[in-house]
């Protein structure tokens, strides 16, 4: 059977054709060439890397590498620097530049703030092209898991349990060495020298976390310091950052982003403050999920003037009633009286001392008809008091939006449609569920700023935003189809030639 043949690979070839023409017009390298170049990188904050014997590489080389990597699920620097030797796109983009890891890795550790800025600037881009509604957005959060394990993350009950088994185990060895001799003994006095240096940097920690008096809890991760440990799903946890974003609801493009190292509790009234900065207007709606649903992010959304739709969450254990008729949610407010009626018609009332809490402010509300009401055991467990309504001062924010939840359901179901989106790309897609870097909350904000940008643009090149390089290439062919044409017509004695140059443009535009 014949089969086709290769070519002899000693076989010399002279190839007819630049390294242009080897890259397709329609190709997103183009895309991303023209994107870059359309910037002043020094502007945004890119210094030029220090020249080391040679003239050093132009940042613009360098983002474009980047770029192109995270929109092909490539992150790795050494992997970069494979492709800029093997990859015909990367050469066509870098011009056969071939810059070593080293290189590559340090422009993405030195330049988190001006990559923000870039990707702001896709941002402008798809407000330019009218692909930002600004009418509808969506926020949310996800976790991305940090260089740094759970055994090299310490908070002060850990630390506590170190200690406790190290003295254990000092005991055990100060035991044994009284009746050890030759060997034995000297294997002993090297476990008893470890488990003090053990001790001496544990202690070190422990003071460290003794003067941190920033949280009620604080740890210690010692390969990425800005790391912290938390939940991630159910009973799952991590030592991870959250990755906070805020999508618009048009064409689902990311108009925001920032890591941070906390949970989404009061994250909102930040994230608000942002987007209002960013559309340059408030009118518009944002919708969460219950994990914001918070009373002072709520005052906030309300100081901002921003209509919020954020998930209701299920009333605690503690807090229900055994008949979920009496729950505190079912007894009605009397604003001008500053009174609740409960739903046997009872008044309860406030001594308006106001209690304070780490984060807010409240009142206590209760009658003394609760010892002789006949559904008392429907309504509360208590024994004493009776039912007692703790009204917050962030109250009538968390009522509002209960109404506005309530008038808008089929808007809130719009949510994890657009928000779920970008980490559906960018976690699912290109696998992107972790941060590269280990070098503090700096280096792995430029991580995810490049995974929100490669998303951007991507959408964008996805909707057609079609760069002015392409553009060009095209006309070119198009000057050059229909002078062929006119040499063609004049070769057959056409005389028509302007509604033949006509009919052929709009012949290959259409």
């Amino acid at each position: 059977m014949e089969y086709q043949q290769g070519q002899d690979r000693e076989q010399l070839t002279l190839y007819s054709t630049c390294l242009d023409n080897m890259v397709p017009p329609d190709n997103s390298v183009r895309f991303i060439d023209q994107f870059v170049e359309s910037m002043d990188l020094p502007d945004l904050g890119f210094d030029p890397l220090p020249a080391q014997g040679r003239p050093p590489y132009n940042p613009a080389d360098l983002l474009k590498l980047y770029i192109y990597g995270y929109m092909n699920r490539m992150r790795s620097s050494r992997q970069l620097e494979k492709e800029c030797h093997r990859n015909l796109e990367v050469i066509w983009l870098l011009k056969n530049l071939k810059p070593d890891h080293n290189t590559i890795a340090r422009f993405r550790k030195d330049n988190p703030k001006a990559i923000k800025r870039v990707f702001r600037h896709s941002v402008e881009i798809a407000r330019n092209f009218n692909l930002i509604g600004g009418l509808l957005i969506a926020g949310d959060s996800t976790k991305f898991r940090a260089q740094n394990s759970k055994k090299n993350n310490y908070n002060k009950k850990k630390i506590q349990r170190h200690l406790e088994y190290i003295d254990n185990k000092l005991k055990e060895h100060n035991k044994a060495l009284a009746t050890a001799d030759g060997d034995k003994r000297e294997s002993l006095e090297k476990q008893v020298r470890h488990r003090k240096e053990q001790r001496k940097k544990y202690e070190q920690l422990q003071r460290e976390l003794d003067g941190d008096r920033s949280s009620e809890n604080p740890q210690i991760s010692t390969s990425d310091p800005d790391s912290r440990h938390q939940i991630v799903r159910g009973m799952i946890t991590e030592v991870c950052y959250t990755g906070q974003t805020t999508v618009d609801g048009m064409h689902k493009i990311l108009i925001d982003c920032k890591l941070t190292n906390q949970n989404d509790k009061k994250a909102m009234g930040m994230m608000l403050r942002r987007a209002k900065s960013i559309l340059r207007t408030n009118r518009f709606t944002a919708l969460y999920d219950k994990g914001y649903h918070t009373g002072s992010e709520f005052h906030t959304a309300d100081q901002l003037g921003i209509e919020t739709l954020v998930a209701i969450p299920a009333i605690g254990r503690k807090s229900q009633a055994p008949n979920p008729m009496y729950n505190a949610e079912n007894f009605r407010y009397d604003r001008e009286n500053d009174t609740y009626t409960c739903p046997q018609d009872q008044t309860l009332t406030s001594n308006q001392t106001h209690y304070k809490t780490r984060n807010y402010t409240f009142k206590q509300y209760k009658t003394k008809a609760c010892k002789l009401c006949r559904v008392r055991s429907q309504c509360t467990t208590a024994k004493t008091n009776g039912k007692i309504i703790q009204r917050s001062q962030y109250a009538q924010g968390i009522r509002d939006n209960a109404k506005r939840v309530r008038r808008n359901e089929d808007l809130y179901r719009l949510r994890q449609a657009l928000v779920e989106h970008p980490y559906g790309t960018i976690k699912r897609q290109w696998g992107f569920d972790h941060i590269m870097t280990k070098k503090g909350m700096g280096a792995a904000s430029a991580d995810f700023g490049l995974m929100a940008l490669a998303y951007n643009l991507r959408r964008l090149y996805n909707l057609g935003i079609v760069p002015k390089a392409l553009l060009t290439v095209q006309n070119n062919c198009c000057v050059l189809l229909t002078s062929l044409l006119i040499a063609c017509l004049n070769l057959f004695g056409s005389q028509d030639q302007h509604s033949v140059k006509n009919r052929s443009f709009n012949f290959i535009f259409t």
